[in-house]
């Protein structure tokens, strides 16, 4: 009994130096700000035509095809309602991260094309609750050449058509009603957003936050990012997102939403391998603008944003 008395302290503390000794990752970005991106090689091969932003490259598909409804208001993709790739330089290399919206007949036949492709699923989850018809996103994530990350970013994205059918941002785009007052909604949530066929969104960085995967930096164009999108009228209006959390910053967020009538239908990972530990969170809420407004701004103000 004494000899192991004597020893513990002595083991917690070897332990205690060891772990302080060990070099940390969350600072040591492994890309050089030379790193670049050949993105007219990723548009031939993908044969679709995105966004770059700062070096990075983002291709967004529509689901203009899928007739979502969730109480009454119709979901359209500026509304949460579109899968993107997004490609990040890395030396010689990328990363790409990404989000395919999947009907439940896609889910099992993209998915093994992803595995097939060499990317990782780091998540596969709900962004609404009572919507029909039942949708799911599934993340990914891939490191690589640029060529052979187009090429799969391309393969799975064919998957999604040959499965359904159709291409689907083939499809009429729709628009939404909106007559909330966005002067107002900017004054109460302190951001401004922007307007697209009838949805107001705001999409706030984390600028507070140095977050990495594989040791990559991700910024909010890769998906590292709150956002809130609006639909509907003052009286009676629509609002659905997703938060950033570091793991302190979950409880309170989820707090601050619920005791102010925003429902909470998911909390879930993006990410497998990220440096700090990022907590994502969907929710939605229905009722007048201002209200609404209100609790998003008491949970923003529960985070570092």
């Amino acid at each position: 009994m004494n000899i192991r008395y004597i020893m513990l302290p002595f083991l917690i503390v070897t332990t205690a130096c060891n772990y302080q000794d060990k070099p940390s990752v969350r600072n040591n970005v492994l890309c050089p700000p030379g790193s670049r991106l050949d993105i007219q090689k990723i548009e031939q091969i993908t044969g679709m035509k995105g966004v770059e932003k700062n070096g990075e490259y983002k291709i967004t598909v529509p689901q203009n095809d899928l007739n979502v409804v969730v109480d009454s208001f119709k979901i359209i993709p500026p509304m949460g309602l579109g899968s993107w790739a997004a490609f990040t330089p890395c030396r010689d290399s990328a990363m790409v991260m990404g989000d395919i919206i999947l009907t439940e007949t896609d889910l099992a036949p993209v998915q093994q094309e992803v595995v097939r492709q060499g990317f990782m699923i780091s998540a596969i989850h709900n962004h609404f609750v009572r919507n029909h018809p039942n949708v799911v996103y599934m993340h990914i994530d891939g490191k690589g050449k640029v060529e052979r990350l187009s090429a799969s970013v391309k393969a799975i994205f064919d998957k999604v058509k040959e499965v359904r059918g159709h291409d689907p941002k083939a499809a009429k785009p729709d628009s939404v009603n909106n007559t909330i007052d966005i002067a107002r909604l900017d004054s109460i949530t302190g951001h401004k957003g922007e307007m697209s066929k009838g949805v107001y969104k705001y999409t706030i960085g984390r600028s507070d936050v140095l977050l990495q995967e594989h040791g990559i930096q991700v910024s909010a164009f890769m998906g590292f990012n709150t956002w809130a999108a609006w639909q509907g009228t003052p009286e009676r209006a629509a609002v659905a997102g997703d938060f950033t959390m570091l793991e302190n910053e979950v409880e309170p967020v989820i707090k601050a939403l619920v005791e102010n009538g925003i429902e909470v239908v998911a909390v879930h990972n993006h990410m497998v391998h990220e440096e700090p530990r990022i907590f994502f969170l969907h929710y939605w809420g229905v009722g007048p603008a201002d209200k609404l407004a209100k609790g998003l701004k008491a949970a923003l103000d529960e985070t570092g944003h």
